[in-house]
């Protein structure tokens, strides 16, 4: 009978699914700033970013209020590596008169019984940090502010709802401070599931799904920051308060909610709000039996007809009751006894039915919050892309601790609603007010580590005034480089490449072009056009150049060289032709001519006997000479950053200069003869290879190196050499990352205080890592799982401190690049005597074409630090080949020109 009385109320697992849709619907609505002010499950954000990790330590306390009782409570966090923590507590009533009554009043109530506390405990003469529970619905900016929507419960107090409730308890304080010596400093305002996940954090590190089934109802998580629409970043993750208790509130409910919901909620204080609540918390369960009760006894179907005035009185029937009538053994003697002192006498059957009732009120209960909680478990699990997730929900609340069969039915209907989510439920002890002093410790942590984390990347930060020091110092070690006196001192070399034009588009003919500047070596054909149809036309063969060759001796080096080229003209079916050919020969020489480069020493792991000091050139005619199967005009050997210029240049003739920003940085130049004086003659203008990598190595820049950059220059192959490179480009870039992530880690604030194996070896952090962990479009899983393949084992506020360092180096090596770059192009406006400038900079390099940060910070620096000039940044196409040839071309049609 009572089955079918109640058939409504039973809710199949389909029916659940469908519950558990809508619920995932309303919560997507909550986070989107378009669809929040609808939205009935309101998804308030709680600034709460971090969960315990166990490094939580200091003396806090805590005011909770919400309940049946006002509690205050003090909490000794201790760091011991056993996190313990002591909690003494103590209650306080709620009168009516407060909890009904005006604002004034109750946080005078609070602060009196904090005074109260605080005299008790003999803590007058601490500042002690304060975390206050405040269990209703708040709308939050930060961890310290709440703006009331409206009060739930059994509490309506004047003039609170649209008022910061932190402001208010901070206003009490004081006045209470003036006359006593308390001195409190509020520093959270948190919701009770938010301070029952925070408890049961604490104990597990899983946990991250915080859950009230009391007197009301609710339900916080940790949602990723993407997708919360009403807090500004994307970074890390933030606790959202579903405020569950409202879900249904615009009709989405309506076709489960029974006449008896509808009696309930009409005569509730609060008509129409709450629904989801109105069926779920214990407040209202036991009236809702009443209901169910009182209508059968009308229709004859209980008590022999009979109605009691007992009966007929609202909340006569509460949920202690309810949850003794379905105690296993002693239930049935409960119910008679219940029912007696309602004056209704039961028979037997009555009792039964009466028990089958509150089973089914109870059992909907726990059906339709298991429901709601496997939305949010699946949310999660979606979240983190995982196929299988484990996490653990902390509890709190009465109807879960109390009733005997709710806990095993709710944790039952979860497991089968998300089979594939390993749920482990945690009792939270004291949750709302232990929560909260956690909370207020983790903030209190935060705020430590924030510090830390700040001092270590302070040296980062270059002011515009650092900056412009960069470029005045620049500038002075430019004019070293070209003055005759101090040439051979100077750190920035100006190297003389004896280009002496750009490209002006009548090149034309076929041209071979080797390109030798690390682990692989080119050769290609390029093909020039000119007039109408002008273009260039490349072919090219790529060879690897073995370590033992790389390392051994000089004539072994050039031999294999030409073997390749032999292979290439080969190939070409071209080995009869006598080709002008251009060398790019990536590595500082000096040059006396434009076919003389004398190697000035090895870098990027070559170290070949017997070429140091030694023409490069001449080496090569003499390996041609000693293969004797082919002969070729050697017209020029070109540095890659003249390559990339004069790639440029046939574009654009206003590129008069080239920059290189990859592995290795540099830049050249078109200069005005009359301004090199180590080069004769003062007409006409020749491009400088200044190989400014060198800027610093005679520490006019040491007040900017960090010592981070120390350790990564000590560890290089060429110590105190190279140092602004070393600040610059990408080889090295991720080595200073990785120096600064073992700092980081040794003060305990990176991977749990745990250096790993993989962070200890050199070179693990290569600068396509940057590029990647500082993507835009990367989520911090994504960052989570780059670090995963270098062995870093990272949590979510690891992969936001990674990716943090990771900005602060590479954007001061843009910085720095635009620095040296302004004087160049400072320089280049004061050669040409004009109020502004308009030049373009042809560019190559990995690190300025892949990073998505370095090119734009680069541009703006330049802009900032040269304002006078307009440059347009040019992407050069192949400049160590194609660049080659266009030398190559340009040397010819001069020296046509020049013996016409």
């Amino acid at each position: 009978q009572v089955d079918r009385y109640l058939y409504h109320m039973r809710l199949s697992d389909d029916v659940l699914l469908d519950v558990m849709a809508r619920f995932q619907a309303e919560m997507v609505k909550g986070l989107g700033r378009d669809t929040n002010p609808t939205a009935t499950v309101k998804m308030l954000p709680s600034f709460v970013r971090s969960l315990p990790d166990g490094s939580e330590k200091g003396d806090f306390l805590a005011v909770d209020l919400g309940g049946s009782q006002f509690r205050a409570h003090r909490v000794k966090v201790f760091d011991d590596g056993k996190q313990s923590s002591q909690l003494e507590s103590k209650f306080y009533p709620t009168p009516k008169e407060v909890i009904q009554g005006n604002g004034a009043e109750l946080f005078d109530y609070i602060a009196d019984c904090l005074l109260d506390f605080v005299e008790t405990k003999n803590l007058k003469h601490k500042k002690l940090p304060l975390g206050f529970t405040f269990s209703f619905p708040c709308k939050q900016t930060k961890l310290d502010e709440g703006v009331l929507l409206g009060w739930t419960k059994h509490f309506k107090v004047r003039g609170v709802q649209d008022t910061d409730v932190v402001a208010s308890l901070r206003k009490a304080l004081q006045k209470h401070e003036a006359s006593s010596d308390m001195d409190l400093d509020v520093l959270a305002l948190v919701n009770d599931a938010v301070g029952t996940m925070m408890t049961c954090g604490y104990d597990d590190q899983h946990c991250e799904v915080g859950l009230i089934i009391g007197t009301g109802t609710n339900a916080c998580y940790m949602e990723d920051m993407r997708h919360i629409d009403l807090v500004e970043g994307d970074e890390g993750r933030m606790c959202i308060n579903t405020e569950w208790g409202a879900f249904g509130d615009d009709g989405a409910l309506d076709d489960l909610r029974t006449e008896f919901d509808r009696e309930l909620d009409l005569g509730s204080l609060n008509p129409g709000k709450q629904l989801f609540e109105k069926m779920i918390s214990s407040l209202y369960l036991g009236e809702l039996v009443r209901l169910i009760l009182l209508k059968m006894a009308k229709e004859g179907l209980l008590f022999n007809g009979k109605v009691s005035t007992a009966l007929l009185t609202k909340g006569k029937i509460d949920m202690e009751h309810v949850a003794a009538m379905e105690k296993y053994k002693e239930g049935l003697s409960n119910t008679k006894e219940i029912l007696t002192e309602l004056n209704l006498f039961p028979s037997e059957e009555d009792c039964i039915a009466v028990q089958h009732v509150c089973t089914i009120v109870s059992f909907r209960s726990a059906n339709l919050c298991a429901a709601a909680l496997a939305a949010i478990l699946t949310r999660l699990r979606e979240n983190k892309k995982l196929l299988r997730m484990r996490t653990t929900v902390g509890i709190d609340g009465g109807l879960y601790k109390t009733h005997p069969q709710y806990a095993k039915r709710l944790h039952k209907v979860v497991r089968r609603l998300v089979p594939n989510c390993d749920v482990r439920f945690v009792l939270s002890v004291s949750g709302s007010g232990k929560g909260a002093a956690m909370v207020t410790a983790v903030a209190y942590r935060l705020a430590a580590q924030r510090k830390q984390i700040d001092a270590a990347l302070a040296p980062f930060l270059l002011s515009l005034d650092t900056l412009r020091e960069v470029k005045n110092k620049m500038r002075t070690e430019l004019e070293y480089g070209l003055k005759r006196e101090t040439q051979a001192s100077a750190t920035v070399k100006m190297l003389p490449t004896y280009v002496c034009g750009t490209p002006d588009g009548t090149e034309k003919g076929k041209f071979l072009a080797l390109d030798l500047g690390g682990t692989n070596f080119r050769v290609l054909l390029v093909k020039i056009r000119s007039g109408r149809r002008r273009s260039v036309q490349m072919y090219n063969k790529i060879f690897a150049i073995p370590l033992e060759i790389m390392q051994g001796t000089g004539e072994e080096l050039f031999d294999h060289i030409v073997q390749c080229i032999a292979d290439f003209l080969e190939y070409m079916g071209i080995k009869g032709a006598r080709l002008p050919l251009g060398f790019t020969f990536s590595f500082p020489c000096r040059q006396a001519s434009i076919d003389k480069g004398t190697l000035v020493g090895w870098t990027k792991g070559f170290k070949a006997t017997d070429c140091e000091g030694e023409d490069v050139v001449d080496m090569l005619r003499e390996a041609i000479r000693r293969r004797n199967e082919f002969d070729l005009d050697i017209v020029a050997v070109v540095n890659d950053t003249v390559g990339t210029m004069m790639t440029c240049g046939y574009e654009d003739p206003n590129c008069e200069i080239g920059l290189i920003a990859g592995t290795g940085s540099n830049v050249c130049y078109m200069e005005d003869m009359k301004n090199i004086e180590i080069v004769e003659g003062n007409e006409g203008k020749m491009c400088i290879n200044t190989e400014w990598g060198g800027f610093g190595d005679n520490g006019c820049i040491d007040n900017i190196r960090t010592k981070y950059d120390k350790e990564v220059d000590e560890g290089s192959l060429n110590p105190g050499k190279q140092r602004y490179e070393k600040m610059t480009s990408g080889m090295y870039l991720g080595e200073i990352v990785r120096q600064i992530l073992i700092d980081l880690t040794k003060q305990g604030l990176l991977f749990r205080g745990q250096i790993s194996e993989s962070l200890r070896k050199r070179g693990i952090f290569e600068t396509k890592f940057l590029s990647q962990i500082e993507s835009d479009r990367l989520a911090l899983l994504q960052v989570r799982r780059i670090l995963q393949q270098l062995g870093l084992d990272s949590t979510c506020e690891d992969s936001i401190i990674v990716k943090e360092v990771c900005g602060a180096v590479s954007k001061r090596a843009a910085q720095l690049c635009g620095a040296g770059l302004a004087a160049v192009v400072e320089k280049k406006r004061e050669n040409q005597g004009v109020e502004r400038l308009q030049i373009t900079v042809g560019v190559d390099g990995t690190l300025y074409k892949l990073h998505p940060h370095f090119s734009r910070v680069l541009q703006e620096t330049v802009k900032e630090l040269a304002p006078r000039c307009d440059v347009t940044f040019m992407l050069s196409e192949d400049g160590s080949g194609k660049g080659a040839a266009l030398i190559t071309a340009v040397a010819k049609r001069l020296h046509n020109v020049g013996q016409k």
